[in-house]
C-alpha cells in the first residue's frame, strides 16, 4: 500500500495510534533501566550517555525493521528439550520445551536484569565502596561510561526484539511500522532527563524502579518460558506503585512544610 492511501486509511491511523500507545508502553521499561544506569556516571556524562543509548535502540530498531523475515524466523523454534509430564492442570503444558531465538534472547535479558537489579538494590542498602571504586578517579569514570553504555546496549537488544515483535503482529505495513518507532523515540528523548532527573532527587523512587526491573525480569523470563503474563497487569501494578509512592512523597513533602523545612 502507498503512502498517500495509508494517509487516507482511517484504519491505517488507528493502527498507527494503537501501535505508538503499545511502543511507549513497551519502552518505559527501557528508559528506567537507561535512568538508573546513566545516574550512577558523573553528571556532565549523564546526559550523553542517555541521549547515545536512546539513539543505539532507534538503530537497533530500525535495522530490525528492514530484516523483517529474520524477526519472525526468530520466532521458528530452534531445538526442544522434549520434556514429559511438563502439564498443568487439565494437560495444559505449564511451560514450553521448545525454545526460539526470541525466548532465548528474553531469557537472557530477563536473568541480566535480574543480576543487575539485585546488585543495584544490594548497592543502594549497602553502599560501602568496592575496590573498583577506589581506584583512579578518572580510570573509574572511563570504565563506568564504557560499562554504561555496552549494558544499555545489551538491554535496548532485547526491548527492541520485544518492541518489533509487538508491531509485526500488529500491522503488516513497514511505513506505520517505522513512523511508530520514530514517534516512541522521540517521547523517550524527551522524557529521559526528566524522568532521569525525578529518579535521582527522590532516593525512594529508585528502590521503587529497581523493584519495578526486578519485576520486568522474571516476565521476561517467565515469557521465554512460554508463560505469557499479560502485560496489562504488569503495567497497572506499576501505575498503582507509582501511585502510592506519589502519595508518599506529596505527605513527605506536606510534613516538611508544616515543621518549616520546604523541600528544596
Amino acid at each position: 500500500m502507498d503512502i498517500a492511501t495509508l494517509i487516507a486509511d482511517p484504519a491505517a491511523w488507528a493502527a498507527l495510534i494503537t501501535l505508538i500507545v503499545m511502543e511507549v508502553v513497551l519502552g518505559i521499561d527501557n528508559l528506567i533501566f537507561i535512568s538508573i544506569l546513566t545516574n550512577k556516571l558523573p553528571e556532565h556524562q549523564q546526559q550523553k550517555a542517555r541521549r547515545i543509548g536512546i539513539g543505539l535502540a532507534l538503530v537497533m530498531r530500525i535495522l530490525l525493521l528492514s530484516m523483517i523475515w529474520v524477526i519472525v524466523s526468530l520466532t521458528t523454534p530452534v531445538f526442544d528439550l522434549g520434556l514429559q509430564g511438563a502439564t498443568g492442570a487439565h494437560g495444559v503444558p505449564s511451560f514450553e520445551t521448545a525454545f526460539s531465538w526470541r525466548d532465548l534472547i528474553l531469557i537472557a535479558g530477563g536473568l541480566f536484569l535480574l543480576w543487575k537489579a539485585t546488585k543495584e538494590i544490594h548497592h543502594t542498602l549497602d553502599p560501602v565502596p568496592s575496590d573498583d571504586e577506589l581506584l583512579d578517579k578518572k580510570q573509574v569514570v572511563g570504565l563506568n561510561f564504557g560499562s554504561a553504555i555496552f549494558q544499555i546496549i545489551l538491554l535496548d537488544m532485547v526491548f527492541s526484539v520485544d518492541s518489533i515483535l509487538t508491531a509485526v503482529g500488529m500491522t503488516d505495513e513497514i511505513a506505520i511500522m517505522v513512523t511508530a518507532v520514530l514517534v516512541t523515540v522521540g517521547v523517550m528523548l524527551v522524557a529521559a532527563d526528566p524522568l532521569a532527573n525525578f529518579i535521582k532527587h527522590n532516593p525512594t523512587v529508585v528502590m521503587l524502579a529497581l523493584g519495578f526491573l526486578l519485576m520486568i525480569g522474571a516476565v521476561l523470563i517467565a515469557d521465554g518460558f512460554g508463560v505469557h503474563v499479560p502485560k496489562g497487569y504488569i503495567y497497572a501494578a506499576m501505575a498503582f506503585s507509582a501511585l502510592v509512592e506519589s502519595l508518599n512523597m506529596i505527605a513527605r513533602r506536606s510534613k516538611l512544610k508544616r515543621e518549616g523545612n520546604p523541600p528544596a
